[in-house]
């Protein structure tokens, strides 16, 4: 298996030189290819060029998986898994040695390049595990879901706590969100899609029941229907995260953009959704969605940036809720746009873009198992 795996990362930069130039022109997704253009360098790292580090994170590296899977640009996945297994695993990522991915890399103080942060970072970790299983299915490669489950495996081993009165939960990362007994945990590293997508590739692991838990916390986190980037669970309660308080903003959005993928099928989506309403009341009556909601008294301020609407784009159409849809296609065209002279894309706006843009524009889909259905118009 090693040997077989080692050609699919040593092949990924040939396979990307002799078909990269022609493929791109066959692609008919011009948000995806203006984002490896400009976003994802030669050798397959992602830059996020608006941090002063210009850094790389393991979710970066997560998410142009994703695109390149739906996008059927077997050459870039190749490139970004062959990037991040050198540069975040160390040389350690293969079927019989998966070292969790470092979540941050990038300038470092001394002006070097090179692991920032070696903490990994679990919604990451789950997105790429799900993106090697959803990549070996589809593209009849059994090295990709050997990986997959190699990675699910320490995932589980590593980053998944069973808290009392809840059961299984997805910590942050494997360092430094356990602190006394404060557990401090993140409502957008669970989207119900991947969770369900890894529970029918891995049916030994905790997931469906780790599925049931996300849910609760989504309920019980977003009392006023916005959800918190952050919160925390203490003796058999979620409390108010201790560091990031009670705010809902920039981590939250995505909760909401999962939410509108989910597969209707799916008996946990609705009651998700339903959790979820606060957003919507808020852009009927103000016609934006708030940048920053205070979830405890639902109190908005600010106007969200246009990736919002990329997110929500999703949870409006789930919802059948026309109007919000027809906003958010309005600004996502605005997104999307090439940018103009000397305006680099922010990275953390296109990956927005492209979920919400590409969901909407029923490139992909999710079924009620989880797993991935794109629609493989041609390859990229």
């Amino acid at each position: 298996m090693r040997v077989s795996t080692a050609k699919i990362f040593a092949g990924a930069t040939i396979a990307a030189s002799v078909t990269g130039a022609n493929a791109a022109q066959q692609c008919d997704w011009s948000a995806y290819r203006l984002f490896v253009e400009r976003v994802v360098q030669a050798d397959g790292r992602v830059i996020d060029r608006s941090t002063e580090a210009q850094q790389t994170t393991s979710e970066g590296q997560s998410y142009a998986l994703f695109f390149a899977l739906v996008a059927n640009d077997r050459a870039t996945f190749d490139r970004v898994l062959g990037w991040t297994r050198t540069n975040l695993s160390a040389n350690q990522f293969d079927s019989n040695n998966v070292r969790l991915p470092a979540w941050q890399w990038g300038k470092k103080p001394d002006g070097s390049f090179g692991v920032m942060d070696p903490n990994s970072a679990s919604d990451s970790d789950v997105w790429i595990a799900y993106d090697l299983f959803q990549a070996g299915r589809l593209w009849k490669e059994p090295a990709y879901t050997k990986l997959g489950y190699a990675l699910a495996t320490q995932i589980v081993k590593q980053e998944t706590v069973d808290l009392p009165g809840l059961g299984p939960m997805l910590l942050p990362g494997p360092q430094g969100f356990r602190i006394g007994d404060v557990t401090r945990l993140n409502p957008s590293y669970l989207p119900l899609p991947v969770l369900r997508g890894l529970a029918h590739d891995m049916p030994d692991g905790p997931w469906t029941k780790l599925a049931q838990s996300a849910a609760k916390t989504i309920k019980v986190t977003s009392p006023r229907g916005y959800a918190p980037d952050w919160a925390a669970y203490q003796n058999g309660r979620f409390v108010v995260d201790p560091k990031n308080g009670d705010v809902g903003s920039y981590d939250a959005i995505r909760v909401y953009l999962w939410a509108g993928m989910t597969s209707p099928g799916d008996p946990l989506a609705r009651p998700w959704l339903d959790a979820l309403g606060g957003m919507r009341q808020s852009v009927a009556q103000a016609g934006f969605p708030p940048e920053k909601v205070n979830v405890t008294t639902g109190a908005a301020t600010g106007e969200g940036p246009l990736s919002y609407w990329a997110a929500l784009a999703p949870y409006f159409k789930a919802l059948n809720d026309d109007r919000g849809l027809g906003l958010a296609r309005a600004h996502l065209e605005a997104l999307t746009a090439p940018p103009g002279a000397g305006r680099e894309p922010v990275y953390y706006d296109r990956v927005l873009g492209l979920f919400g843009g590409g969901f909407i524009d029923g490139r992909y889909r999710f079924d009620e198992n989880g797993r991935l259905v794109p629609n493989w118009r041609s390859a990229c």
